[in-house]
């Protein structure tokens, strides 16, 4: 059973943002899955199915970013999911506007989200792909929380399709495969 977070803010106003490129991977991901995620459960909007025979639940938290590693333990606890079998997609301002990178492990990088959910889980062993959407140039919290720029769209939007496949690869593969195509 695997496990596949995407990180946002909930919320109208908090749509397709920079800070919410894990909720749209998501949810293309679970268009191409036909996996509606809509149920509300574990602080967050839940979808289950099967995609290449592998059972997978889509997770979207509704705690707002910093504190997802909430929404997270209550589904990873009830359901004994296993810590190799998460995957988290979330926006990397630390990688190029449209570039994405998979890695298996390691810190936060000052993500808060995924900083919380490390608390939660206890460990950084967690798989991620990271949505780069750039340096910022001016306040970091106004850049986040901001739509990109239209020169930005084209590049995020390619990344958002990028993710989604990498999570359609990584389910019919593994995660080293569609790292080393994805990276």
């Amino acid at each position: 059973m695997k496990l596949i977070v995407g990180l946002g803010n909930p919320g109208k106003k908090y749509e397709h943002t920079r800070h919410n490129m894990g909720f749209d991977a998501v949810d293309l991901f679970s268009e191409l899955a036909q996996i509606d995620v809509d149920k509300e459960s574990f602080k967050g909007l839940v979808g289950r199915g099967k995609v290449f025979d592998e059972d997978i639940f889509i997770l979207k938290p509704q705690t707002f970013m910093n504190l997802s590693g909430e929404s997270v333990r209550e589904i990873v606890n009830y359901f004994k999911i296993d810590i190799n079998d998460i995957i988290v997609v979330y926006d990397e301002m630390a990688l190029p506007v449209g570039k994405i990178r998979l890695r298996p492990s390691g810190s936060s990088g000052g993500h808060k989200g995924m900083q919380n959910i490390i608390e939660n889980l206890g460990t950084e062993n967690i798989k991620r792909i990271r949505i780069g959407i750039g340096e910022p140039t001016y306040d970091t919290i106004d850049y986040v929380l901001s739509k990109p720029t239209k020169d930005e769209r084209e590049a995020i939007d390619q990344a958002i399709n990028d993710a989604a496949n990498a999570l359609k690869d990584i389910l019919k593969m593994n995660f080293d495969l569609a790292m080393t195509k994805y990276n």
